[in-house]
């Protein structure tokens, strides 16, 4: 469903004016860092199932379509 580095869409916009989120840890707790002004957050797993709208780029994909 969602891995670590990939870009998320939460359900309620950050206040800096993006909604675009990049997971930077996972385990028991989820830390998910703003991409446009940098804000780290830490939640629950629970509450970021909760609170997570759609992933908008897995790092999977986006690996996969450079070229070297």
């Amino acid at each position: 469903m969602y891995d670590l580095g990939d870009l998320v869409e939460m359900k309620k916009p950050h206040p800096c004016g993006t909604n675009r989120w990049e997971i930077t840890r996972m385990g028991a707790d989820i830390k998910i860092k703003c991409t446009n002004c940098g804000h780290v957050v830490m939640l629950s797993r629970r509450d970021f199932e909760k609170k997570l709208k759609k992933v908008l780029v897995r790092k999977a994909d986006a690996d996969n379509g450079k070229s070297e």
